[in-house]
């Protein structure tokens, strides 16, 4: 009978990052359940990139929420003056909210020279 010396790990590693994706892709649908809007439709559309993605949300109600947090125009200018150049933005906004909070979000991106930007839509059917 052969002796058992060492404890083979790669299916237990294999368990654990199946568990991993299983994990991540559910947090991404608990994170948005929690602010009420609904995306518009695009035809084409990209996912975003980067490591941490700052979300800015625009509810049907017109209410700016950053990462899950209501805040008003003012401290969103604020928290702006201290993100990179680099950071991953996402905006989504509902469709049916008026066209002036989306422009007065987008103003302050560009004040503050933050370029890289996704805005969240639905896929068209």
């Amino acid at each position: 009978m052969k002796r058992f010396d060492q404890i083979n790990v790669i299916p237990f590693i294999d368990i654990m990052l199946v568990l991993l994706a299983i994990v991540l892709t559910t947090a991404t649908f608990i994170a948005r359940e929690g602010i009420d809007f609904e995306l518009p439709k695009a035809e084409s559309g990209a996912p975003a990139s980067g490591d941490q993605i700052m979300e800015i949300t625009i509810d049907k109600d017109g209410a700016l929420h950053l990462d899950g947090v209501a805040i008003s125009i003012e401290m969103l200018d604020a928290r702006l003056q201290k993100v990179d150049a680099e950071q991953a933005i996402q905006l989504g906004v509902d469709r049916g909210v008026a066209f002036n909070s989306f422009v007065q979000v987008i103003d302050k991106l560009k004040a503050h020279n933050l370029q890289h930007l996704t805005i969240l839509t639905l896929p068209a059917q």
